[in-house]
């Protein structure tokens, strides 16, 4: 597109997940920043502003806010659960978007040829290309998260090698044992195996007719990854790494929360598990561990909280909402007590703050343990929490300076970029416009059948020019020695 011409992008959220909606809102900010006109389907609702229209969802969708944790685990703390699970969500969600009447209404009307480019979460099992074929646009996927690497391949046409990059369901940062990477390659193979069982289920017993749409691959992937919050991995040309694109310059802390902070001389922890865990739906036992181990420590504690709490500690202070990236950009922050959502985690990066990782489900477990990797974080599971090991750990998190070190080490390699995630976003999305949907960047990969891709053809046919000449082989010697008995015979 010609420099300074504005594009009119069209953008679907997918997901009613808060965590889903602030990367994608940022994404689309950094688009509108610039100059160009976005029309975003969304059930969160920022307000339109220049350039920015929303459309309300909300009304279709299930959303996911403040879970109760025991419910959460139950359902999807288990990796194979999940993935059962997954499918079920997937398709609810896929309804979701096209019950919508002002999206079907877009897909039939000559507006549809207003928009240069379609940006959309993608969902495990494929339902967007429906409309982008309908609407005849190239695709940018928004990835909240680290690769998907169940559907990985089918999005980019690469495969990560199971024994060196874990999967996004793995508790581990790193497959580093042979436990891990049998582990790893046996749910990358059920994950992906369960995926394209469910897609082949729905065609045959309740097709939807954006199950039978045309694959459109994405022209670029806007990967909410970097370095540090993510171990290194190959990746295809058009994904791009823009994680922390949500960060923001710091405001003002409320007054209040300020005070709490600066008043506290041995500095403050902050506790919270996002927007989609209820943390007041903690069971008793376990919120009596954590209200026991704030007690006895000397900083004071900000915990987001939902509702009163009873019998809490004179050093904690608890409110519905805290300004997150203030609070973990604050000095006297000493330590992040964090379920290991994907926005927290690079907030606590930036602000090289350590971590206490207590994991609930999807890939929260693995984006603590790249924590754990970088040498500024503990990892804890929250059924086994007692105020033994919670005190342990933030003691050893706090007094230990090799945390603090590793912290700030890892902020600086966060930060250090060719240019902003904002920028990149720009940059990227105007390519794709100007080069017509940028198929260049798109892998070959994505042309081959599954067994081309893993040369089984191949190796099939080496395997029997092999037989064939050992087969061979073995008759010649057969009739040499042949030829010598009866010459031996005949002598």
């Amino acid at each position: 597109m010609p420099v300074g011409e504005a594009a009119r992008i069209l953008a679907v959220e997918t997901v009613a997940g808060k965590s889903h909606w602030y990367f994608m809102s940022s994404v689309l900010r950094s688009l509108t920043d610039a100059g160009h006109t976005v029309t975003v389907f969304t059930p969160f609702l920022d307000g339109d502003r220049i350039n920015y229209t929303e459309v309300d969802t909300s009304r279709y969708f299930p959303m996911k806010l403040e879970m109760d944790v025991m419910q959460t685990i139950r359902e999807f703390g288990d990796p194979v659960v999940l993935m059962n699970e997954r499918s079920r969500v997937v398709r609810i969600y896929c309804d979701a978007i096209y019950g919508n009447q002002k999206l079907a209404d877009l897909i039939a009307s000559e507006a549809r040829h207003l928009y240069d480019l379609l940006l959309i979460e993608p969902l495990g099992l494929d339902c967007v290309s429906y409309l982008a074929n309908a609407l005849d646009l190239p695709v940018i996927y928004s990835i909240p998260s680290p690769m998907i690497t169940f559907a990985e391949w089918g999005f980019t046409g690469h495969l990560s090698n199971p024994a060196c990059v874990s999967n996004m369901l793995a508790s581990h940062a790193v497959p580093g044992t042979f436990l891990q990477r049998f582990t790893n390659t046996a749910l990358l193979t059920y994950s992906m195996a369960k995926m394209k069982y469910d897609q082949l289920i729905n065609l045959v017993t309740d097709p939807r007719p954006y199950d039978l749409a045309r694959t459109v691959n994405p022209s670029i992937i806007f990967q909410n990854s970097y370095y540090v919050t993510e171990s290194p991995s190959p990746v295809t040309p058009n994904v791009i790494y823009v994680g922390g694109i949500h960060l923001k310059p710091a405001k003002t802390i409320p007054k209040d929360i300020l005070d709490f902070i600066e008043d506290s001389p041995q500095g403050v922890i902050f506790f919270t598990f996002g927007s989609t865990i209820k943390v007041s739906s903690l069971p008793g036992h376990i919120e009596q561990s954590f209200k026991e181990a704030f007690a006895d420590i000397p900083q004071r504690v900000l915990w987001k909280y939902e509702g009163e709490m009873k019998d809490k500690p004179k050093n904690v202070m608890t409110r519905k909402w805290f300004p997150q990236r203030e609070i973990l950009l604050h000095p006297k922050v000493k330590l992040f007590i964090s379920h290991g959502g994907m926005s927290g985690v690079c907030e606590a990066v930036d602000g090289g703050v350590p971590v206490l990782g207590i994991p609930v489900f999807y890939d929260q477990p693995r984006n603590i343990e790249n924590l754990v990797l970088n040498g500024m974080a503990i990892s804890m599971d929250l059924l086994s929490t007692t105020k033994e090991k919670l005190s342990n750990a933030i003691s050893e998190l706090i007094n230990d300076e090799k945390y603090s070190k590793n912290a700030k080490i890892a902020s600086n390699r966060f930060r250090d970029r060719p240019m902003t995630p904002q920028q990149s976003v720009v940059y990227w999305t105007e390519y794709v416009i100007r080069h017509k949907g940028a198929p260049h960047l798109i892998s070959h990969a994505l042309n081959l059948t599954w067994y081309q891709y893993l040369l089984l053809d191949i190796i099939a046919v080496a395997l029997i020019l092999i037989f064939l000449f050992i087969f061979v082989v073995f008759k010649v010697f057969k009739c040499i020695k042949t030829f010598k008995k009866d010459k031996v015979k005949t002598q």
